[in-house]
């Protein structure tokens, strides 16, 4: 068998996989070491990734780095310690940003444009964008020489095959939450398209840049380079597209019915280094009757709110009808300005008149529903301020004043369950928080939620036989008619075991400079239910997560930073001799 010069070097590498790997072996480059060799090269400098290697052990940088060794021992075809494989991991990583950084930000800018969120009434897998959407991922995979699947366009699987029997799950997701267009507006007035990447500095507003078309993208790129590098494998990746992680979360447990769950999972939708515990994801749903409104005064006819259960809105809007609009609108004014001093401050209250009504807006900063403490919640202000007016401004009272008065009595501006009395907390992953966010209707009711993340410490059965002996006891004192609705999920914990969780902690936390730590998440993904699931990135968690929010944006360094370390991460996983 004639075996090419490419090919001896792959059988080397491979070799130092199975012979010499040890789990203190380091990749020794700092990001500053990495930052200075990336500003070295560009995507036309290189042509593959040898010729990479050779031009890097030329320049000054790999003599003060010392890499020249590791970079020789692999041009040479000899074998490797475990640290020069790890270091050659690494340069992998980099040269996978040099070479398709661009191309992969283009690839971000065309799923974006892909609006692949809920369509009331219309199943995801009958969703015309998501129909498109999985054209476009399948045209990418043929054209990066991956295998790919539709699962009844449930799951978009993309894979990349290696040598043992073992499968890694890479999980990301190409569902969205919805946008509330008006609402994307910057602070200096630019308005912006929810579904076109637009660059600002260097960020890259979008719907999906952060949640999780990103994952996405850095998946493929990942498995492109070790593909036409002809990287040797000792297991199988496969990226598993989930197309209802916003939603239902139905579409990953159909995939498992019909095909074989991957050994280890990671999800490319969470925090870094590695999250090894994740928070219930629960939902208190109150269904407020529709009723003629009663009594004297103005008429509250309709509130925005959070489109989704997870999703914080930076506004939230009520209209009012009024036979003196102009006088409501001042007396709100005046009440909101005070209302808002006193609590706090950090928030606007407007009114003003629209026609023959009066729009009363509450602006706060808009937050994921796992993370409250990150931004002002409208919703629960706008609900808590309403509830204060009695006495100050007539209000005729329906379904919305009911649902303030439940609101501002049960939750109020807390997040942490304080204003029940249901709140705990676990030393490692912290306190359950709780959130007003959708709100929405139907023909009978006012519908608003309550946005639950669960930490050890209570089952959900005691959690929810909790919060509804409170919420019943409430109701029947007030006399509100009112029905609820739970859902309260476990918490996932993981006890952080192998040498495939010690390798991934080591390449997140020495690329990004972090502490050797495991965390946690107040976020659920799709790995929650699987073995030897855990979230990989790829958001930092000293950053405010902007996924959910009004104005979502990747950076385009950090966007790169994580194709750098999803590549070097799937070199490294697979490669190793036992996880």
């Amino acid at each position: 068998m004639d075996f090419s010069l490419k090919q001896l070097a792959v059988a080397t590498l491979m070799a130092a996989s199975l012979s010499v790997f040890t789990t203190q072996a380091q990749a020794n480059l700092t990001p500053q070491q990495n930052a200075t060799i990336l500003k070295t090269f560009s995507d036309a400098s290189v042509k593959d990734f040898r010729e990479f290697l050779a031009s890097l052990a030329k320049s000054d940088v790999a003599k003060s780095d010392n890499l020249g060794p590791a970079i020789s021992a692999f041009l040479d075809n000899k074998q490797l310690t475990a640290d020069q494989q790890n270091e050659i991991h690494r340069l992998l990583g980099l040269y996978a940003r040099v070479k398709y950084g661009a191309a992969a930000t283009e690839t971000l800018r065309e799923l974006v444009e892909i609006p692949t969120f809920q369509v009331a009434g219309v199943a995801q897998h009958d969703n015309p964008e998501f129909i498109k959407i999985a054209a476009k991922i399948k045209s990418l995979a043929e054209s990066f020489n991956l295998n790919f699947r539709n699962i009844d366009n449930r799951v978009y699987e993309i894979s990349l095959e290696g040598s043992g029997d073992e499968v890694i799950g890479i999980h990301a997701h190409a569902d969205v939450v919805p946008v509330t267009p008006e609402n994307w507006v910057l602070k200096d007035g630019t308005k912006l398209d929810p579904f076109k990447v637009t660059l600002i500095g260097d960020r890259m507003y979008g719907r999906g840049t952060e949640d999780d078309k990103n994952g996405i993208v850095v998946a493929m790129y990942a498995m492109k380079v070790i593909k036409e590098e002809k990287l040797p494998l000792a297991r199988n990746f496969k990226l598993l597209v989930d197309t209802t992680e916003e939603t239902s979360g139905d579409a990953i447990p159909y995939y498992f019915e019909h095909n074989p769950t991957p050994n280890y999972n990671l999800a490319l939708d969470g925090g870094y280094p590695v999250v090894i515990a994740e928070k219930g994801y629960g939902t208190v749903m109150a269904n407020f009757p529709k009723r003629k409104a009663e009594g004297k005064g103005a008429e509250i006819i309709s509130m925005t709110g959070g489109k989704a259960t997870n999703q914080i809105p930076s506004a939230s809007v009520v209209t009012l009808l009024s036979d003196k609009p102009a006088e409501l609108a001042a007396s709100l004014q005046k009440a909101g300005s005070e209302y808002a001093k006193r609590n706090g401050g950090d928030f606007e209250v407007a009114a003003k008149v629209v026609g023959n009504d009066v729009q009363l807006t509450v602006t706060g900063v808009s937050a994921h529903s796992s993370e409250p403490e990150s931004g002002v919640n409208p919703v629960a202000r706008v609900l808590d301020f309403l509830n204060s007016l009695d006495g100050k401004v007539a209000l005729k009272h329906n379904q919305f004043t009911d649902a303030a008065h439940y609101a501002a009595n049960n939750w109020g501006l807390d997040y942490l369950g304080g204003k029940l009395g249901v709140g705990f907390s676990d030393s490692f992953m912290g306190p359950l928080t709780t959130s007003l966010t959708y709100v929405g209707e139907d023909d009978k009711a006012f519908k608003l939620a309550v946005n639950l993340r669960v930490p050890k410490g209570k089952s959900p059965e005691a959690l929810k036989a909790e919060i509804a002996g409170k919420l019943a006891a409430w109701t029947q004192k007030n006399h509100v008619a009112v029905s609820f609705d739970y859902s309260i999920a476990e918490p996932m914990y993981r006890n952080p075991e192998g040498e495939w969780v010690k390798a991934l902690l080591a390449v997140a936390s020495e690329n990004l400079g972090m502490a050797h730590t495991y965390g946690t998440s107040a976020g659920a993904t799709s790995v929650h239910e699987l073995p030897n699931g855990v979230q990989f990135g790829l958001a930092r968690p000293e950053v405010k997560y902007t996924g959910h929010t009004d104005n979502e944006f990747k950076t385009v360094d950090q966007f790169l930073l994580d194709l750098q370390i999803v590549t070097e991460m799937m070199g490294r996983i697979g490669q190793l001799p036992k996880l």
